[in-house]
């Protein structure tokens, strides 16, 4: 009586819908490489070790100026490749760059 609905010759319910070459491995919409179209992203490196920079000057604005966003704030290092201690280095030197007014704290509305 249980089995009045199912008919005799079909698959257990856990194998219903599989077959054999199905979508396994594929993506959403049954495409390789998971429905999304893949493209070749630019390697991001650190702009001060590719210079060999070892100092960070704070009065050089122009350079300074490249790592903030427009609003004032401090571009994070995966935007812009830096390593981490150049990135420690950076934040300073924006930081003491506020502080003389070089550099402003944050944009205005």
């Amino acid at each position: 009586m249980a089995n009045e609905g199912q008919a005799s010759g079909s698959a257990p319910r856990e194998d219903r819908g599989r077959r054999e070459g199905g979508r396994e491995g594929r993506g959403p919409g049954g495409r390789k490489g998971g429905g999304k179209r893949q493209f070749f992203r630019k390697r991001k490196f650190c702009k001060f070790c590719a210079e060999k920079m070892d100092h960070i000057d704070y009065k050089d604005t122009r350079l300074l100026s490249q790592f903030v966003q427009e609003r004032g704030k401090i571009l994070p290092r995966r935007l812009t490749g830096t390593c981490s201690p150049h990135q420690r280095r950076l934040t300073e030197a924006i930081q003491r760059a506020r502080n003389i007014a070089l550099l402003p704290f944050g944009g205005f509305r």
